[in-house]
């Protein structure tokens, strides 16, 4: 065994490790084992599933290869557990994850200790250079484990929803914000600005590509819409008057009859809304969210404004920095209103995910990775809207102004919302 760890940044990946690892078995520690289990649609994946891929991700890239003598904690996991790695081998397809009833809970929670006790030892009994070397790789199965804690979230979410006993994730008390924050619009100066990630330390792949673009002048809001400003978009027959809305939008509205955000319930005393802390009344100066691209696009339309491009979000806060936010570590676990007493610029960060009017593209000089991590991001590079500024399930070590999501313009189950921008 090598002497122990004193490289920094070798001993601050072995904590960060640590501290992520636990933070997604927190995250389900208040399910009940049949939860785990559940997939309504295909866009969710049961809880179990994502306990159970995080862990293959380090014991396929990382274990396998560089800790001499490994050995996997069982043969078929492989095949159950890797989600879209076509370099690595076949798997149990998408939709039929939730078939997966064994192997049982406690043998994931197994698999999760094995994992994490062999990562252990790669740290231990790798010199130093060779971690060092690794650390690139490590930070990307960090990175990716946050990815999933955030979906794990929003897959709770949506399979509780599912119940009809409307099950209470965490009790929340929540101070609701009476005040409202007035709707205002900041110039942001045109000219030529630096895209893509530029700084020290961990990024995606689909970050890099630094270029410049030119822009307008433009004008963004200083706060994210409201959930009374949407009801006023609903009360007006927005979900019903085609003009709004981008022909392929208004047919997934008439076809599935959508009349409001995901999660709201019309009751006799007026709209709720399911939440991680169950069903409660819409909080009207809250951010609407559970939302699609289509939905945005259609508020913005009706408002007389526009959604940002990704690149105006970005100068904007080149501008404005972000400050703060409402992230996974508050434990609201749902987005809060915007704080009438903060001038300027706010809820960039935190809160939701801002759908912008930009397609998910490479930026220029893009090349995939080589082997399977090339597979992490280039090849969804089609049909993607991006959105900008992570959510109330994100963490805050997480994000940064270069990040990029992406989803279909159709999806409303993550914690997706609008800031509008005009001329």
């Amino acid at each position: 065994m090598n002497a122990p760890l004193t490289a920094p940044a070798t001993q601050e990946a072995l904590q960060q490790y640590a501290h992520i690892r636990a933070h997604t078995e927190t995250i389900c520690q208040p399910l009940e084992p049949e939860d785990t289990v559940v997939q309504p649609i295909v866009d969710v994946s049961p809880p179990k599933w994502h306990m159970a891929h995080t862990s293959w991700f380090f014991e396929t890239f990382l274990l396998q290869p560089h800790l001499p003598g490994y050995k996997v904690f069982h043969e078929q996991y492989s095949y159950l557990f890797n989600s879209y790695y076509n370099s690595v081998g076949s798997r149990v397809q998408r939709d039929q994850r939730s078939t997966l009833t064994r192997p049982p809970l406690r043998d994931i929670y197994a698999y999760r200790q094995h994992v994490d006790e062999h990562m252990q030892q790669l740290f231990q009994r790798l010199d130093e250079d060779t971690l060092t070397e690794l650390l690139p790789l490590i930070q990307l199965g960090l990175q990716h484990e946050q990815q999933h804690q955030e979906l794990l979230v929003t897959d709770i979410k949506y399979i509780l929803s599912t119940n009809p006993m409307l099950p209470v994730y965490k009790p929340q008390q929540k101070e609701e914000t009476t005040q409202a924050t007035k709707a205002e619009f900041i110039p942001i100066p045109g000219g030529v600005y630096t895209i893509g990630f530029r700084d020290e330390g961990f990024s995606f792949d689909n970050e890099f590509g630094v270029h410049e673009v030119l822009l307008d002048d433009f004008q963004i809001m200083n706060r994210l819409v409201t959930n009374g400003e949407y009801l006023a978009f609903m009360q007006d027959g927005g979900y019903r008057d085609f003009r709004h809305w981008l022909d392929e939008g208004f047919a997934m509205v008439n076809a599935q009859n959508l009349e409001a955000p995901l999660y709201w319930v019309k009751q006799e005393d007026g709209w709720h809304r399911f939440t991680m802390h169950g069903l409660e009344k819409v909080n009207l100066n809250d951010p609407v969210c559970h939302i699609s691209f289509y939905e945005a696009d259609a508020y913005a339309n009706w408002a007389g404004k526009r959604l940002l491009t990704e690149f105006e979000w970005e100068a904007a806060s080149q501008v404005y920095p972000p400050k703060g936010g409402n992230f996974v570590e508050s434990g609201l676990l749902e987005p809060r209103a915007a704080d009438p007493t903060i001038e300027g610029l706010q809820q960039m960060y935190g809160d939701v995910w801002e759908w912008t009017y930009s397609a998910y593209h490479p930026y220029p000089g893009f090349t995939k990775a080589p082997g399977a991590i090339g597979e992490y991001n280039g090849k969804f590079m089609l049909n993607q809207m991006v959105l900008r500024g992570g959510s109330c399930a994100t963490s805050k070590s997480h994000i940064r102004t270069t990040y990029r999501n992406f989803f279909h313009p159709d999806k409303r189950w993550q914690y997706n919302g609008i800031r509008l921008a005009q001329k």
